[in-house]
């Protein structure tokens, strides 16, 4: 259900230097305790969604983040290049850092491989590098490479909180101290500098190895913006008369006239005002067939033309277009949270101090029951080690960033984390008829004449709809053509009934029979039990009410619809049609889509009690209804329902009302919603099993002496990177109209 938005300015942060789900769940602790200011923190994202109430600056917003150890800067055009300039720079730099740190532990790692061999013995003693030297190859990467660790550990505890820095920096600081004064002093202990150096080198390469999947998550939204050209064809007034000049995209303004010639890309939304052609659209609707274009249809930036050349004029440009709404859903989406993480978060917040007690009390206990401080120790450092709260954070949004992008190739566009949750659970799903189920074209098929000639009859009646939007309207003046419409002197509408005016003098009515109490005429029974909507024409002469003529209008079904209601109703999904029209019409058309059960004669007005009316309907429990429309009238049910679709091609009221839009005005790419937000939550629940399950078997087993610091450290290092691995398979998950 999309609620009402509270009131304030929504403001978009990039955010740099966060580390792990302990950093994101703070530094949203911290937003969220400054007055006016109501954050939302995503870690794979690394941004922050903040809703500013009035009176409040950005500034404030900033002062917080930098004050909690971090930076950030409100989102812009041109943020997303800079964050990945910035970002290739950086895994430059981390990557020759990590190199340098495995020519820096190799020798170390390599001794105890070599201590193990047949080698390693001499005499009964074991040989291994002298301390002497090992302390000087593992100092630079303790202090020079692993700085990062404790530059985020101080800034984290500064503003009272902890974080993963916290514990690779205690875990390697304790690993590394106790080895230097063993060195130090020439203790007769084993010395562990191996263990604090290769941890470091272990965790460096989980952040490179997760850096580059986390660059893969939202591949989808870079390739939408890579694909709309940067210069166009515009129509010019220059010294022989119109030219077409070549221009930047961003200089177009609406009304401009641009030419789009074959094999070319449209640089922006438009209208076709000259040539015919066909036009790939399928990185907007996933639809492989090119769409046919002719003078009136609309064309969309960085669709592809295939054929003939399109004169055009710009309608949407810059933020304007669809393409630029799609980039802009997607990062919204992909930035927001879902319900299932609101348990991740709880635990990341409280995550790292349970795990530093549990390493003093491993430490102590050892200490205790053992009586030898250095295997105390090495348990106690592989408890910080091994524990990671990072797969935590991660398990969620980077599977929502992927299935949010996916959606937005096959034509779904997902408002919000939520939605996408939500949509899954959905068990029935009310559809409107026109423009959903059918193609939202009616045509007039029949004209029963009765007290007037046929061509007299759909005069009267195209002077009165002239004035009407509604589709039967535009039906009944498109079959009158060029007959002239008669002047209309009154004009009211009764929305659900129909229309009434006068005429040429005469004062007439337009619309339902049982408005006009002609049901029970056997020709508009015939032509309903047919499928067709009938119009009713009466005149109110002196002698009563009069019959002038009856008008049968059709609406085809998609090809689609049928296979669509089929797929809905195997995922186990109740489909119910909601329409205007009479009983016998509903039931023809429901018959036809394969649905069992429709609601007929509802109102405009009516749809968000049926809608309210069918979540009331569960046996246990609460019944998920979501709601597919196009229209106008469609946007108080789309809002009432747990989850809204709206049909692409509908009205901009519908698609503001709707949770999720479906560009391709098709009900398949509805059950495609369902299937992909089922994809989503699957991958987020093996996510979270998999940060839970390795938490909860590697802490213990490290706590009882069964994991090496080494090991520990690798196997931290590989857990966000296996999250973040597992997310990525959502990319194979395609539509049913590409299987």
């Amino acid at each position: 259900m999309n609620a009402p938005a509270p009131p304030g300015r929504v403001v978009e942060f990039a955010i740099a230097g966060m580390t792990c789900a302990a950093c994101s769940a703070r530094l949203e602790k911290v937003l969220n305790r400054q007055p006016g200011i109501h954050a939302n923190v995503n870690l794979a994202a690394e941004r922050a969604r903040v809703r500013l109430d009035d009176g409040v600056a950005a500034e404030a917003v900033i002062a917080a983040v930098v004050k909690a150890g971090f930076t950030a800067s409100p989102v812009d055009a041109g943020t997303r290049e800079r964050e990945k300039r910035a970002k290739a720079i950086a895994y430059r730099q981390e990557s020759r850092r990590f190199w340098i740190a495995v020519a820096l532990t190799l020798p170390l790692v390599g001794q105890m491989l070599f201590m193990f061999g047949e080698h390693g013995h001499q005499d009964g003693v074991m040989r291994e590098l002298p301390r002497w030297l090992q302390l000087l190859l593992a100092t630079p990467v303790q202090f020079w490479i692993g700085w990062r660790f404790y530059d985020g550990a101080w800034k984290a505890l500064r503003s009272g909180g902890a974080n993963m820095d916290v514990l690779v920096a205690l875990g390697t600081s304790m690993a590394w101290g106790f080895s230097a004064v063993v060195t130090v002093f020439s203790l007769d202990q084993h010395v562990y500098f191996e263990g604090g150096a290769a941890v470091i080198t272990l965790v460096l390469l989980g952040k490179l190895l997760e850096a580059r999947a986390k660059a893969r998550t939202s591949e989808a939204i870079e390739t939408l913006i890579r694909l709309q050209p940067k210069t166009a064809r515009v129509e010019r007034d220059g010294e022989f008369g119109r030219e077409w000049v070549e221009m930047a995209v961003d200089s177009l303004m609406p009304g401009d006239v641009f030419l789009v010639r074959p094999g070319e890309s449209v640089p922006v939304d438009g209208e076709v005002l000259d040539g015919q052609s066909r036009v790939d659209e399928a990185m907007l609707t996933g639809e492989s067939m090119p769409v046919g274009k002719t003078a009136g249809d609309r064309v969309f930036a960085a669709t592809v033309n295939a054929q003939g050349a399109l004169r055009c004029r710009a309608t949407g440009v810059g933020e304007q277009t669809l393409l630029a709404g799609i980039i802009r859903l997607v990062g919204e989406a992909q930035g927001s949270k879902a319900p299932v993480q609101r348990l991740a978060d709880r635990i990341s917040g409280i995550f790292v101090p349970v795990v530093c007690l549990i390493a003093l009390a491993t430490l102590l206990g050892w200490w205790w029951h053992g009586g030898d401080f250095a295997v105390a120790l090495v348990n106690a450092v592989a408890v910080l080690v091994i524990a990671c709260p990072c797969a935590l954070g991660l398990a969620t949004p980077t599977a929502i960033m992927v299935g949010t992008g996916q959606g937005a190739r096959a034509g779904i566009l997902v408002r919000n984390a939520e939605a996408l949750e939500r949509a899954e659970k959905i068990s029935v799903l009310a559809v409107d008829k026109t423009g959903t189920l059918t193609q939202g074209l009616p045509t007039l098929t029949d004209v029963v004449a009765r007290g007037a000639t046929r061509d007299e009859a759909l005069a009267l009646a195209a002077a009165l709809e002239q004035r009407s939007e509604h589709p039967l309207a535009r039906a009944i003046v498109a079959a009158a053509g060029s007959v002239e419409p008669a002047p209309v002197d009154t004009f009211s509408a009764l929305p659900g009934h129909g229309i009434e005016g006068t005429v040429a003098g005469r004062r007439l009515r337009l619309g339902s029979p049982d408005w006009l109490g002609v049901a029970a005429d056997e020709a508009v029974l015939a032509l309903q039990r047919a499928g067709k909507t009938v119009v009713a024409l009466v005149a109110n002469d002196t002698a009563g009410d009069k019959l002038l003529a009856l008008f049968a209008i059709a609406d085809a079904l998609r090809p689609t619809s049928r296979a669509a209601v089929a797929r809905l109703r195997q995922r186990g999904v109740r489909v119910v049609m909601l329409t205007g029209d009479n009983a016998a019409t509903a039931a023809a058309i429901a018959a036809e889509a394969g649905i069992a059960e429709f609601r007929a004669g509802i109102l405009p007005g009516d749809k968000a009690a049926a809608v309210a009316e069918l979540k009331q309907g569960g046996e246990q429990g609460k019944t998920w209804v979501g709601m597919v429309g196009d229209g106008i009238n469609d946007a108080p049910a789309l809002a009432a329902a747990d989850v809204g679709f709206a049909i692409g091609a509908g009205s901009d009221a519908a698609i503001e009302a709707a949770d999720l839009t479906l560009i391709r005005s098709d009900l398949l790419a509805a059950a495609d919603a369902i299937d992909l937000s089922a994809a989503t939550l699957a991958k987020i629940r093996q996510n979270l099993f998999f940060a839970f399950i390795y938490n909860v078997l590697g802490i213990p087993l490290a706590a009882l002496g069964f994991l090496n610091p080494v090991v520990a450290g690798a196997a931290m290092a590989l857990s966000s990177v296996s999250v973040v691995s597992n997310s990525l398979l959502l990319k194979r998950w395609r539509p049913h109209a590409e299987d």
